[in-house]
C-alpha cells in the first residue's frame, strides 16, 4: 500500500486528481491527503497511519505510572509484588495495568523465544542401587586453551562409582559411557540425573531409553554426591597423575576397584559400595 500511494500520487501529478482517483479506485480526496503528505516526505512510499488511539479513558494517572516505575527501580520486584505494594499505599491499580506498564517501559525480562526447557521431574525414592545415578564431566586443563575429560558415575544409594577419560566429549560419548558403566554394575539404572552440559541435551536423552532428570538450575545440593565424589577422584588420583589419557585409563581402573570395594565411605556407615551391593542383592 505504500508503494501503491506514491504511484497514485505520480499519477494524480500528471493526470490530474480525480483520474487518479478513478485509476486506482480511491475518492479524490485520499488522492489529495497523499500529495500533501508527498510534499513533506518527497516521493518516497508513504506510510500507512497507525490505528492506535492517542488517549484512554481508563488510561492510568501519569503519577501512578511514575510510582510503578519507581518501585521496579527500587527493588527489581516483580509486577505482583509492585501491585501489592500499591495496594498498601492505597493506590488502586489492577496487576494487568502494572504489568502492561512495566512492559511498555521495558522493565520486564523478556524470554528468549528459542530457549529450550524441560519439564521437572521429581526426584525418585531411593531405596535400592540403581534409583538414581547422577554423571558428571570434570574438564582438566592440558594447556592454555587445551583440555581433556574425565566422565563420572555415581550410584546415589550405594555409592558405588565409574569413570572413564576421553579426549573429546559429546552426547554419543555420554550415551557410550551410560551403557559401559551399567555393564560394569551388577544393577540396572532406573534414573539418570545430569547438569545441563552440552553432552547430555536432547540427543543424549532420546537415546539412554531410561528415566532422565536434570538437576535444578541455582540447586547444587541436587548434584551433591557427584560433585564430592569428583573432588574425592581429584584429590585422590587424577592430582597425583600426568594429564594424559592413555596414562590415566591404563591407572583409572585400580582407583575405581579401590574405591568399591575397599575404601569406607562416612555416608554409608563405614562400608563400602560392595557391601551395600551385596547386602541388597542378599534381602532381595
Amino acid at each position: 500500500m505504500p508503494k501503491i500511494r506514491r504511484d497514485a500520487v505520480l499519477f494524480a501529478k500528471k493526470h490530474g486528481v480525480r483520474c487518479a482517483a478513478r485509476h486506482y479506485g480511491f475518492s479524490p480526496g485520499a488522492i489529495s491527503n497523499w500529495m500533501k503528505k508527498s510534499k513533506k516526505i518527497g516521493l518516497h512510499p508513504i506510510p500507512t497511519k497507525s490505528s492506535r488511539p492517542k488517549s484512554h479513558p481508563n488510561e492510568l494517572d501519569q503519577k501512578i505510572i511514575d510510582r510503578i516505575v519507581e518501585l521496579r527501580h527500587e527493588r527489581k520486584r516483580t509486577y505482583e509484588v509492585i501491585h501489592k505494594q500499591l495496594e498498601h499505599e492505597g493506590i488502586k491499580v489492577s496487576p494487568i495495568s502494572v504489568y502492561n506498564t512495566l512492559k511498555r517501559k521495558g522493565l520486564l525480562k523478556k524470554r528468549s523465544p528459542w530457549k529450550r526447557t524441560t519439564p521437572h521431574i521429581p526426584r525418585p525414592g531411593i531405596e535400592q542401587p540403581g534409583d538414581l545415578v547422577q554423571i558428571d564431566t570434570i574438564h582438566l586443563m592440558t594447556g592454555e586453551k587445551t583440555r581433556i575429560y574425565v566422565m563420572t558415575l555415581i550410584d546415589v544409594y550405594s555409592r558405588n562409582v565409574y569413570a572413564k577419560c576421553y579426549e573429546t566429549i559429546n552426547s554419543k560419548t555420554s550415551v557410550n559411557f551410560l551403557n559401559e558403566a551399567e555393564h560394569h554394575a551388577v544393577f540396572d539404572f532406573k534414573m539418570i540425573q545430569t547438569d545441563h552440559g552440552p553432552e547430555f541435551g536432547k540427543w543424549f536423552r532420546e537415546r539412554i531409553k531410561r528415566n532422565h532428570r536434570y538437576s535444578r538450575i541455582g540447586k547444587p545440593n541436587d548434584n551433591s554426591h557427584i560433585e564430592r565424589f569428583n573432588r574425592t577422584i581429584q584429590e585422590e588420583f587424577l592430582n597425583q597423575t600426568k594429564k594424559d589419557v592413555v596414562l590415566i585409563k591404563s591407572k583409572l581402573d585400580e582407583y575405581l576397584k579401590y574405591y568399591n570395594e575397599e575404601r569406607l565411605h562416612m555416608g554409608i556407615d563405614m562400608k563400602t559400595p560392595l557391601q551395600i551391593i551385596k547386602e541388597c542383592s542378599q534381602g532381595a
